[in-house]
């Protein structure tokens, strides 16, 4: 289900700095990856399950496309060049895609509908919360 929502840069950056938070979101997303449960990412476990949260594969991509951004990913993340990627390297990967999106939604309010699960849903759960607490 969709939702529209408003966000800026600051409510993605500001879901990022609370660390708990983020990590409690990248632990879980990293296991909903992990089809096997064996703390590393295969490229096929990329492939089929990094579309929850990033549009890798849709219909419009070839294949010979997805397979230069998983190139890219695992050249870059793969710190051990192992194949894998492990929670840490996870967690640098989704940090960069974090930060890429803070940088280019940029300072100005924007509209858009979101999925309640995505990404930047959670930013603005976050958002949210934060503003809804009672100060101390």
């Amino acid at each position: 289900m969709s939702v529209a929502v408003v966000l800026n840069g600051s409510t993605v950056t500001g879901f990022m700095d609370d660390k708990a938070k983020f990590d409690s979101f990248v632990n879980e997303r990293f296991a909903m990856v992990d089809e096997n449960g064996d703390g590393e990412l295969s490229r096929d476990e990329v492939r089929v399950r990094f579309g929850l949260f990033m549009p890798l594969g849709s219909e419009s991509q070839p294949k010979q496309e997805v397979d230069g951004m998983l190139d890219l990913i695992f050249k870059r993340f793969d710190e051990d060049q192992n194949g894998m990627l492990d929670l840490k390297e996870f967690k640098s990967l989704m940090t960069e895609i974090m930060n890429a999106l803070a940088r280019g939604i940029g300072g100005f309010p924007i509209m858009v509908a979101l999925e309640n699960d995505s990404l930047l849903m959670k930013a603005v759960q976050h958002e949210l919360a934060a503003y809804s607490s009672p100060s101390s």
